[in-house]
């Protein structure tokens, strides 16, 4: 039971190349094959956090592999709707230095203060919940005004940054404990 979250996390990653492909040649206005892929992918990043918990099967391992394959999914998804014209190619950019970000602070935080990987808050899941909602959205509604389109993903993107907030707050706070603990020092007010 200890790897089956990992293995499903893995099969999530799996599905990238299959989501591409079914978006790509599925010729019909509306999406369905492949928000249905988004859809499993979704439903397997939820089924391989749940297990992990209930049967305490986390592991180093799956600390990495299922941010990692959410976050490449999402990004696929959104290089797809862009490349297709439904949202701008900003959108991607800024989502993905978002991603980027996250991945440094988290190799950062692991390597200099030994801490481990900050696990998703509130925000982050919320800010991914509204991602999927948005795409799949996107993708099933195809006739939606660009404008809404982009008020859209920029409702998710804005999302996403306050979760980068409320993360990197979070970060420092680790990084000053951790100093805080090497130096003997307690620099927290009174």
């Amino acid at each position: 039971m200890k790897t089956l979250p990992n293995m499903i996390s893995l099969f999530r990653m799996c599905l990238v190349p299959v989501f591409v492909i079914v978006y790509f040649t599925d010729a019909n206005d509306i999406k369905i094959y492949p928000t249905l892929v988004y859809g499993i992918a979704s439903f397997s990043d939820f089924l391989d956090g749940y297990l992990a918990r209930k049967y305490e099967a986390s592991s180093k391992l799956g600390k990495f592999l299922d941010p990692f394959a959410d976050k490449l999914m999402t990004t696929t998804v959104m290089v797809c709707i862009a490349i297709d014209g439904i949202i701008p190619f900003w959108a991607v950019l800024i989502a993905a230095g978002k991603e980027m970000l996250m991945a440094i602070g988290g190799i950062i935080l692991h390597k200099v203060a030994h801490a481990d990987l900050m696990p998703a808050n509130m925000l982050g899941k919320t800010a991914t919940v509204v991602f999927f909602l948005v795409c799949a959205t996107l993708m099933l509604f195809r006739k939606i005004p660009r404008t809404v389109a982009i008020a859209m993903i920029s409702f998710a993107i804005v999302l996403t940054m306050l979760s980068l907030a409320s993360y990197s707050q979070e970060y420092s706070l680790v990084m000053k404990q951790r100093k805080n603990d090497e130096t003997g020092f307690d620099n927290s007010p009174r």
